[in-house]
């Protein structure tokens, strides 16, 4: 459901967090997105949520983590969190059992080796595409490979904000 940019300004607090803490599970991030209000526009808010967004390390990126399935699995739950995941990962061919396998494969390798979930800006992607980035991300550093990945949350992030608000 898209909402205006009044009724997020308008919306007593805990409604307003529950607009906005579906794009990601960083806490801190929704309370000060909501704690800024009232925006004068919708791109006002986006630069301020891409602003906040700048300030995330390792913390927030291992927090955030917590609600992103592995790319190519088959997304757990119904909450919002899960459908904005399923639309998200909807270009990857599950019934594609080779790239399923290969998908799976490469996930194990980059969890053994960065500690952490594969993360990548799905949305638009083939699931040939998806399996591409993540062989070339595995051959990054780890101080790379965090950057890269929490600019890809960046991106899911602010995505996923668009899409709550109606233009």
């Amino acid at each position: 459901m898209k909402n205006t940019l009044a009724e997020f300004n308008d919306a007593p607090e805990n409604e307003a967090l529950s607009l906005v803490a579906s794009c990601v599970a960083i806490t801190a991030w929704a309370e000060s997105l909501v704690a800024a209000r009232p925006y004068q526009t919708v791109d006002r808010l986006m630069q301020h949520a891409a602003q906040l967004t700048l300030a995330w390390k390792s913390t927030e990126l291992n927090q955030a983590l917590t609600a992103h399935p592995r790319i190519g699995e088959k997304v757990q739950g119904d909450g919002t969190d899960a459908e904005m995941s399923k639309r998200e990962q909807s270009s990857v061919d599950t019934q594609n059992s080779a790239l399923t396998l290969a998908l799976a494969q490469g996930n194990a390798k980059y969890e053994a080796q960065f500690g952490r979930v594969f993360l990548i800006r799905a949305k638009g992607c083939s699931g040939d595409e998806i399996l591409s980035e993540l062989h070339r991300r595995l051959n990054h550093s780890p101080a790379q490979e965090e950057f890269e990945a929490l600019e890809q949350l960046r991106q899911i992030t602010l995505l996923r904000l668009e899409g709550v608000f109606a233009q």
